[in-house]
């Protein structure tokens, strides 16, 4: 059974390794990665290297960037996506193929790939962020797919709504929680080898992205997260934005801080590896990323998210929403020392997604392979 995986970041791929780890237990699956988008841009620390770096064979490479983020530029990126996919499903011959999330650069993907009729599996389906155009992408993702792996029994749910059946729709928690369980984290010494960034002080683990509706409203936005940056009350590691509408004003404002603080730390992406050993020993996630609303709780931290660019998708008790002001924030740090202890329980599965989806496949192509 030939299977290709479409990973167009390194957020994505470090979602299915464990998937990949699986698969390759049975001699019925030959999976081939396919990479595209932010992997091959130097500006987002060409990735690609991330992937061949932990062994993994790359069976195709296909180069969709245009450099920019204005509305203009993610169009003209989702139509360059069509016509390299055009071109590259024409010449393919796969049983499956798995795309995941809600990326524009992924719907454009699997959007070429429509036409040709080739089966599509579609990973964390039925979600809610509606503060992100990413919304919309995801749930034409599940439109367009055959088979849906969801992250919870609620966002099945959605997914039967979206495409107006029940079959072929599976819950079987997030891979992001098996990631945790398998992926082994490094050492306080072995990270700041690696990222020059010292564990043993208390820090704050933070990452924001652009709000890509009304994304107009991102540069007051960044302004603010540049105030609050300067204002934490510890050392803060951050993860810089993905490649969203208006992404560079929030990295420029980010840089800007960073120069006048010795206490802000930059880093452009930690992978799965670096980033689960920052959430382990910080003291607090601080931001508007899906990492804090789905793996945070694993790590029994609280998470202060901001914006709305998260609203709509499921939380634990350790999530707290605020909106994107600089007080409020801040209030809502200082209020992290007089709350409750958590544990470790994640809506978001038990960390057996992987051996889930691999024995939904396995049953749903008996009859055939």
């Amino acid at each position: 059974m030939e299977i290709a995986i479409l990973t167009s970041s390194r957020a994505d791929f470090g979602f299915y390794m464990p998937l990949l780890s699986e698969l390759a237990k049975y001699d019925r699956f030959r999976v081939k990665i396919v990479v595209f988008g932010t992997h091959l841009s130097c500006k987002h620390g060409y990735t690609v290297s991330y992937i061949k770096e932990r062994g993994f064979n790359v069976y195709k490479e296909i180069d969709t960037i245009i450099d920019g983020d204005s509305p203009e530029t993610i169009v003209r990126i989702i139509g360059k996506v069509h016509d390299k996919f055009a071109a590259f499903w024409k010449d393919s011959a796969f049983d499956l193929v798995f795309c995941l999330g809600d990326r524009y650069e992924m719907f454009a993907a699997v959007s070429a790939s429509v036409p040709f009729n080739i089966p599509i599996a579609h990973i964390s389906g039925g979600e809610e962020t509606q503060g992100a155009i990413d919304n919309i992408y995801r749930h034409t993702l599940s439109l367009m797919s055959r088979y849906h792996f969801t992250n919870t029994k609620k966002n099945a749910e959605r997914v039967a709504d979206i495409i107006g059946s029940k079959e072929n729709i599976f819950f079987t928690g997030s891979l992001a929680i098996d990631n945790i369980k398998q992926i082994k984290t490094l050492t306080t010494n072995s990270f700041k080898r690696k990222y020059g960034f010292d564990l043993s002080a208390p820090y704050i683990l933070f990452t924001f992205h652009p709000e890509t509706v009304g994304f107009e409203k991102n540069r007051d936005y960044a302004k603010i997260i540049e105030n609050v940056l300067l204002r934490l009350p510890s050392n803060v590691l951050v993860t810089m934005p993905n490649a969203d509408t208006a992404g560079s004003e929030i990295r420029k404002k980010i840089n800007h801080a960073a120069k006048q603080s010795k206490h802000i730390f930059v880093v452009e992406s930690l992978g799965s590896e670096g980033y689960y050993t920052a959430l382990r020993k910080c003291l607090c996630v601080l931001g508007n990323s899906s990492s804090g609303i789905v793996e945070a709780a694993s790590f029994a931290k609280y998470v202060i998210n901001i914006g709305d660019r998260q609203k709509g998708r499921e939380r634990g008790k350790n999530v707290i929403d605020v909106k994107i002001d600089e007080q409020e924030i801040l209030t809502a740090l200082g209020n992290i020392p007089s709350l409750p202890k958590l544990s470790k329980k994640n809506i978001y599965g038990t960390g057996d997604a992987a051996k889930k989806i691999t024995e939904k496949l396995i049953n749903a192509f008996d009859n055939i392979y």
